[in-house]
């Protein structure tokens, strides 16, 4: 008999190698598998269930229980603490994480803030941003975590030495048009900076000379 597979709920894939979820259940197990991840990052307090951390032991798939390391109590407005998204985007942009799987108990809240932060690290613009988190609220969105999003620093990011292709590959694309853009402007070929994002990330990563262009 062919093994049924089913992805958990507010399933997706983010981008190669990152994906995000709602919290697993045995019925999940068997999909979960063919992913062959390396790290799951928990962006909750909650403990997962005994069977499901059996279950990441059995896969060889290391839990990142960030949610429970990060929590505090007082948050003021905010539905997370920026501590919690920095360090998971700076495991999220780790290449030697990858696979990995970013998850919260409904795959929506905490999960859809996070990628809505990553999401602005790319460079998204804000509307692009929120039609995804929306996408998967649906009718549960929240304002506060769309004004989490916009009000996000991401100066408190320190990007990590081995990023992932793709990140390199829209950094480098992003820097290209920023350049086109202010040449057009000022009438004349001129140098451009580089933008902050694309200047760390250049500095980070020892193969930013030999970025993919298919990633």
């Amino acid at each position: 008999m062919a093994t049924i597979l089913t992805p958990p709920d507010a399933f997706g894939i983010v981008e190669r190698g990152v994906y995000r979820s709602s919290t697993l259940h045995p019925t999940n197990f068997s999909y979960i598998r063919t992913l062959g991840l390396r790290s799951v990052v928990v962006l909750t307090p909650d403990v997962p269930s005994k069977g499901v951390q059996a279950f990441y032991e059995d896969c060889g798939t290391r839990l990142i229980h960030l949610g429970l390391q990060t929590w505090r109590p007082n948050l003021g407005w905010r539905p997370v603490s920026e501590e919690l998204i920095k360090e998971g985007l700076e495991l999220v942009l780790n290449v030697n994480n990858h696979p990995v799987m970013v998850m919260c108990t409904s795959g929506i809240h905490d999960t859809g803030t996070f990628i809505g932060c990553l999401r602005k690290l790319q460079g998204w613009n804000f509307n692009s941003i929120i039609v995804e988190y929306r996408s998967y609220a649906g009718s549960k969105a929240r304002y506060v975590n769309e004004q989490f999003i916009e009000l996000f620093d991401m100066d408190l990011v320190t990007l990590p030495r081995d990023l992932p292709s793709w990140f390199l590959y829209q950094q480098k694309l992003l820097q290209e048009e920023e350049e086109e853009f202010e040449r057009k402007k000022a009438g004349r070929q001129t140098p451009i900076s580089r933008s902050p994002i694309l200047a760390q990330a250049l500095i980070s990563s020892p193969t930013s000379n030999t970025i993919e262009t298919n990633a």
